[in-house]
């Protein structure tokens, strides 16, 4: 297989996954009208099963006589020959239900060609199915300046491919695409889903519930999603649609209105998925962070910069530098024998960064991929941490008021709140990765300020706390 012939330094370089061919037909399947002349976008195309899934779906429902003209674009030359192969066959396919085939390959770099295309504001192509590489584009390369060139601001090649695909469709051009979720919040895609909600209608969204499923035999951990966009289309309804994994036996389908997908008025136009399991949760979810009068924040410490005043053994004028690994099993054990250190000398340099003595409830930036749930939280008890100062590391997320602590119940509550299984099912509608960046908890909603001291007081007697009774807690509040 050209897969295995693919030497796999340069698969991580160009960051190529292939696409199983029940993805392909899925993805195929997607596309709604078929015009007698359709003008096929293949970027990245790799030995061209997409195309090749295409033209099954062209044969099937595009009228006799039509004519199908695929362009494809891919730079590994052990791929080009494959996908030159598909080409041929596709021809002899479509030559025997009397149809035509020109399938036109392209050997060159998808964003140098597409960059100068988009800027000569020549739109060609009626359809176009892809499944970009994956990987960052620094801000400094070339490709960033080509792409800023046409308004297209964005570091990832994923992205990049799928901002120039829809910048080359003609109107009422269809796209579908399968990318990383993680496009769909935080701050750092925000203006591509600016270029992409200006320029596209979203129609159907597909999520893989397994985060790994979509490309099981290349170990790719992204929580993929599948999407349908159609070029200069105002936003309606939309389809969204699940399955446990790649085979899609277990498909299920609902529309629902855009105002639900892309929030009306939303300054950073998240993309959310709802997954059907519970249409009440929203009206049971009324506050903002701000309407709470919290807020929370990365935190400020960055190891390295205060490497000078890091302390393993705490000793002298100190801070407890916090970090994930200080709360195994969701209880806070410090100090701990680790390579990190477990304290801050208290210094001019260090005191900047820390936060005074109090309750806070804290987050994880990062969570495992072996993990059930994307929210994790814990309480900082200043009963248990009697020092003045607190630093908290760069990989937590603190939820404070004012840059203080927050009174027990409510820091209790939220901790609640934020392990239940609710509350992560409210996050995953918008966020497909791995990381809780605190402009995600900000976007997220949350119960009234009554209902979270409810879960505190609960948390207070309860002690030790699994899903279930998390879970049972939270339910029995909302009644």
């Amino acid at each position: 297989m050209a897969t295995g012939q693919l030497d796999p330094s340069a698969r991580s370089r160009l960051g190529q996954f292939m696409t199983p061919t029940a993805i392909a037909d899925f993805m195929a399947s997607l596309f709604a009208q078929w015009p007698a002349k359709v003008c096929l976008l293949d970027p990245g195309a790799g030995v061209g099963s997409l195309t090749e899934a295409f033209a099954e779906q062209f044969v099937r429902q595009a009228p006799p006589n039509a004519t199908l003209e695929a362009h494809g674009y891919e730079v590994d030359p052990v791929l080009l020959r494959y996908f030159q192969d598909h080409m041929g066959d596709i021809k002899e396919r479509l030559r025997d239900r009397g149809q035509h085939f020109r399938g036109v390959t392209h050997d060159r770099d998808f964003i140098h060609e597409a960059s100068f295309l988009s800027g000569m504001g020549a739109p060609r192509f009626t359809h176009a199915i892809l499944n970009p590489p994956y990987k960052k584009i620094t801000n400094a390369s070339e490709y960033r300046r080509l792409l800023r060139a046409i308004g297209l601001e964005t570091g990832n090649l994923y992205s990049a491919f799928l901002g120039l695909t829809i910048a080359l469709m003609a109107e009422g051009g269809e796209i579908v695409a399968i990318v990383p979720r993680s496009f769909c919040n935080g701050t750092y895609f925000r203006p591509f889903r600016r270029f992409l909600l200006e320029r596209t209608a979203i129609t159907h969204l597909h999520v893989f519930e397994s985060r790994s499923s979509a490309f099981k035999d290349d170990e790719v951990l992204q929580e993929n999603i599948i999407i349908r966009l159609v070029r200069g289309a105002k936003p309606q309804s939309v389809a969204v649609s699940f399955s446990q994994d790649a085979h899609f036996t277990d498909l299920e389908s609902r529309e629902v209105p855009f105002a639900e997908i892309v929030h009306p008025g939303d300054p950073h136009q998240f993309i959310r998925i709802p997954d059907g399991h519970d249409d009440k949760l929203r009206a049971l979810l009324p506050c903002t962070l701000a309407d709470l009068g919290l807020t929370v924040s990365t935190g400020p410490v960055v190891d390295f910069r205060v490497r000078a005043h890091a302390q393993a053994t705490p000793d002298g004028d100190y801070a407890p530098l916090l970090y994930a690994h200080h709360f195994p099993g969701g209880h806070l054990s410090w100090p701990v024998a680790h390579k990190k250190p477990n304290a801050l000398a208290l210094h001019p340099e260090t005191r900047k960064w820390l936060m005074p003595r109090g309750f806070y409830t804290l987050t994880k930036r990062f969570s495992a991929k072996e993990e059930r749930r994307r929210l994790v939280a814990f309480v900082i008890d200043p009963n248990e941490m009697p020092q003045p100062l607190y630093g908290f590391e760069n990989h937590l997320n603190v939820f404070h008021h004012s840059k203080a602590g927050l009174p027990e119940d409510l820091a209790r509550g939220l901790a609640v709140f934020l392990n239940s299984s609710g509350a992560d099912q409210a996050f995953r509608e918008f966020s497909g990765h791995t990381q809780v960046n605190a402009g995600d908890l900000r976007a997220l909603r949350y119960p009234d300020h009554a209902t979270l001291i409810r879960y505190g007081q609960w948390a207070k007697r309860a002690g030790p706390e699994t899903q279930e009774a998390i879970d049972a807690c939270v339910e029995r509040c909302r009644e």
